[in-house]
């Protein structure tokens, strides 16, 4: 956990946020700001400044494959076939808000090329 975290916040269950999945290494819910009728975000449990840390902690890469996994599972529950976009920001520059890496599964509308 890192203080001053809002996702570790979340995490801790300091906000009351129902999580739409949660396993022992990660959690997921709706993003408070969504940009598609289905916006959710996929957040390890244990505090990772963005992506590049995780692959470089022990066990990172199996942490990334979990987490690509919950997006893909709740992607295709959430969008019931019709398709979804899962994004990772990492950096301020590349859009990243919260410093706690998340990815942000989104269905329900049709995305366009290229994002950004």
């Amino acid at each position: 956990m890192a203080d001053g975290c809002v996702f570790c916040d979340i995490v801790a269950g300091k906000f009351g946020t129902t999580f739409l999945y949660e396993d022992d290494a990660l959690v997921a819910f709706a993003d408070l700001r969504p940009v598609a009728p289905s916006h959710l975000l996929v957040v390890p449990r244990a505090h990772f400044a963005d992506l590049p840390a995780v692959a470089a902690a022990p066990g990172g890469t199996a942490l990334i494959g979990r987490l690509g996994a919950a997006a893909a599972k709740l992607g295709a529950q959430e969008s019931k076939g019709a398709g979804f976009r899962v994004v990772v920001n990492t950096g301020a520059e590349a859009g990243q808000t919260v410093f706690h890496v998340h990815l942000h599964v989104l269905s329900g509308r049709r995305f366009s090329w290229p994002p950004g």
